[in-house]
């Protein structure tokens, strides 16, 4: 298990090298305890740890009953974080989101003063559920908390705990009382996962686990201290220039008004992923390579993670979904469009 640190320099290659071996072991670990509560999901556990890795928040969209907020407050008792789960209704105030201030009276003066009053974004892991049937003005009061860690209420700015994450839940097919995310919102998400129905196979399990008497302890596997040291590993994790380079080509095919877009995206697109989503490639990349225990990323790591990263940064036209074409398609295109240089890669 990971402590909350031992004194030892770690920044050189070497001690680089130890922690990417111990997040390695962790990411094992992780999923071992997420297997017992998780059944299938594998690749939705994978990306949910890589966003966490990232310093990056992510929208989960699947129809209701997939244990997506079971898996998120599992993974919080797994990282041992604090966590805190706010249901969004059309009635959510900001207030209800960030915190007030509340006007108290002083007993050893009389005088009455304002007391700021946390609210559910003072946690480490914020589960933002149904996010998308809360109007704008609400919806809005988490920008400031996603993008620079910290709540303004009035004149005052108050940090947020480290580490913070924001992991929204999103339903597909209802729509009734619902409010588009908005794009600018959107993109503050590093990764917008799809999760699916499991297997004929996992369902068996899931039902019999449920229904039966079967309980499981977990176990803490990080912490706090030990994921923000982790963080800091991903971002010095090295990647070659083509690398580099092929993230900055995937995400600037996607917009249809470059010369070098391919004629699909010109006719498909209506808006195409902005510098966040090269950002974001690339960052993922490094966090999944070092989950799989290299020391490097590689083109097939920026393939690996460019389909949560550009999905909902990739608008597609009327004509498009007049024809039934998705943006995952558009980003399947893109990638086979785009061959990444893979024998540069070994």
């Amino acid at each position: 298990m990971f402590t909350n640190g031992d004194g030892v320099n770690r920044q050189g290659v070497a001690g680089d090298a130890a922690l990417i071996a111990e997040l390695n072991q962790a990411f094992l670990e992780i999923k071992k305890e997420l297997g017992g509560i998780i059944i299938g999901q594998e690749k939705v556990v994978e990306e949910v740890l890589i966003a966490v890795f990232s310093r990056g928040h992510a929208l989960l969209v699947g129809v209701p009953g997939l244990a997506k907020t079971l898996l998120v407050s599992t993974l919080s008792q797994v990282l041992d974080l604090s966590f805190k789960r706010i249901q969004f209704t059309p009635d959510l105030m900001p207030s209800d989101i960030t915190g007030s201030d509340v006007l108290e009276e002083d007993r050893t003066t009389g005088k009455r003063v304002f007391r700021f009053v946390q609210g559910p974004v003072f946690a480490n892991m914020l589960l933002a559920d149904e996010i998308n049937r809360t109007p704008p003005k609400t919806q809005a009061a988490l920008l400031e908390a996603m993008q620079e860690h910290h709540v303004t209420v009035g004149a005052q700015s108050f940090p947020l705990p480290e580490p913070f994450f924001v992991l929204a839940t999103q339903n597909p097919i209802e729509q009734e009382g619902t409010y588009p995310l908005p794009e600018a919102q959107l993109d503050r998400f590093m990764f917008n996962i799809t999760v699916d129905y499991p297997s004929a196979e996992e369902e068996s399990t899931i039902i019999r686990q449920v229904t039966g008497a079967w309980r499981t302890e977990l176990k803490r596997v990080l912490d706090g201290p030990a994921i923000l040291r982790l963080q800091d590993v991903v971002r010095r994790v090295p990647v070659a220039d083509h690398v580099i380079e092929y993230a900055k080509n995937l995400a600037r095919a996607s917009r249809p008004k470059q010369p070098e877009a391919p004629s699909f995206v010109k006719e498909m697109v209506s808006w195409g992923a902005g510098p966040r989503a090269g950002i974001n490639l690339i960052v993922g990349a490094k966090a999944r390579a070092i989950l799989h225990g290299r020391l490097h990323a590689t083109t097939m790591d920026v393939t690996a993670v460019a389909l949560p990263v550009l999905r909902h940064r990739i608008i597609t036209t009327f004509n498009a979904e007049a024809a039934g074409v998705t943006s995952d398609e558009i980003v399947h295109s893109l990638i086979k469009e785009l061959k990444p240089r893979e024998t540069l890669d070994i």
